[in-house]
Order: C-alpha cells, then sequence, then structure tokens
C-alpha cells in the first residue's frame, strides 16, 4: 500500500521581497505550496518541512540566525510536522531525510518549493533514485534569471527546462489544479 508525503523545500524569507535572493513569482508559488500544505494536513499526510542554512562565512542568502533563514509565514511549520535541515544543495545529503522517509514506510513523495533549479531537481532526482514516486508540483516552485557565458536565461525558461527534464524520467510533473483535483 502507497504511503505519501509532503516535502516542502527552502521556502524560506530571503526568496520573497525585502529578501537577500528574490525568485520569480514567489509570492504566487508560495501560495500554491500552501494550498497543497492545506491539503495534506487535512488529510493527515506526513509533511517534511526542509530548510537550507549555509555553513560558509558570508553567504549570499540563508545565514544561520538571521530573519532571511527562517521558513515564510506562509508554510509555517505545525507541532507534529517534521523539520530537515540542510547543508548543500539536495535535501538528502548529510541529513536525516531518506531514513525519516523510509522509517514512515514512504513510497511517494510531493516536492514543491525552491529553486527549481537547484534543490527541487536536487531531491527530485535523488527521490527517484532511491525508489520513491516523485511528483513536483510545478507551479508551487520558483526559479530566477541566471546568467551563462554572458546570456540571461530569464526565469519562466529556466524553470520550464527543468521541469521538463524531470517529467522525461524523474518525477511526474503536474500543476497545484492538478495535484488538488487528484487526492
Amino acid at each position: 500500500m502507497a504511503k505519501s508525503a509532503l516535502i516542502l523545500i527552502d521556502i524560506q524569507k530571503d526568496y520573497f521581497p525585502g529578501g537577500k535572493w528574490e525568485l520569480h513569482q514567489i509570492e504566487q508559488t508560495a501560495a500554491n505550496a500552501a494550498r497543497i500544505l492545506g491539503q495534506a494536513r487535512t488529510a493527515d499526510q506526513m509533511i517534511v518541512h526542509v530548510h537550507h542554512e549555509f555553513q560558509i562565512e558570508n553567504p549570499p542568502f540563508f545565514e544561520a540566525g538571521t530573519p532571511g533563514a527562517e521558513f515564510h509565514p506562509s508554510v509555517q511549520p505545525q507541532e507534529g510536522e517534521h523539520k530537515v535541515l540542510k547543508h548543500y544543495v539536495n535535501a538528502f545529503r548529510d541529513t536525516n531525510l531518506q531514513s525519516l522517509l523510509e522509517q514512515n514506510g514512504v513510497t511517494d513523495v510531493t516536492i514543491v518549493g525552491d529553486m527549481s533549479h537547484m534543490c527541487i531537481d536536487a531531491a527530485a532526482r535523488n527521490a527517484a533514485d532511491i525508489g520513491l514516486n516523485v511528483t513536483v508540483v510545478e507551479d508551487a516552485c520558483s526559479s530566477r534569471d541566471l546568467e551563462f557565458n554572458g546570456d540571461v536565461i530569464a526565469a519562466e525558461q529556466v524553470h520550464k527546462a527543468y521541469m521538463s527534464a524531470l517529467s522525461f524520467a524523474y518525477a511526474k510533473v503536474v500543476t497545484t489544479t492538478d495535484y488538488l483535483a487528484s487526492v
């Protein structure tokens, strides 16, 4: 029998307006993540809040002990929900995330959060590689403009490229509306 968990990744204040590393359409994608979180709470689904703190001197964002590293109020963890602190892009690297999922018999994960091109991509691929069924809710994830070889790639294009790659072999990629209609 399948058992599912919702994993919310790095929905932290530094990614929002006024933060150190604002993401494209973050308020809209966080609102979608909050809708999915509300459904998961109603269904008494396992919920895991992953948050990132850099362990380097003068980090660009998510500095430990600063307001920017805190969970955004729209997805604040509640009592009984799991929290996982990470220090790398991949939420599974040097954390207890995999053992937490295994201990709870989780077979299916739904991933939302930030950034599409980094932490969402890494977690979805890792989850699939360890045998989990992965769903990524694409409009509950955000990215930002990137630069490569002097060219700026718009956040929308970065996001679409990563979602298309994940949907090819690693995850079922859906919208919030479609996800909520299917659970």
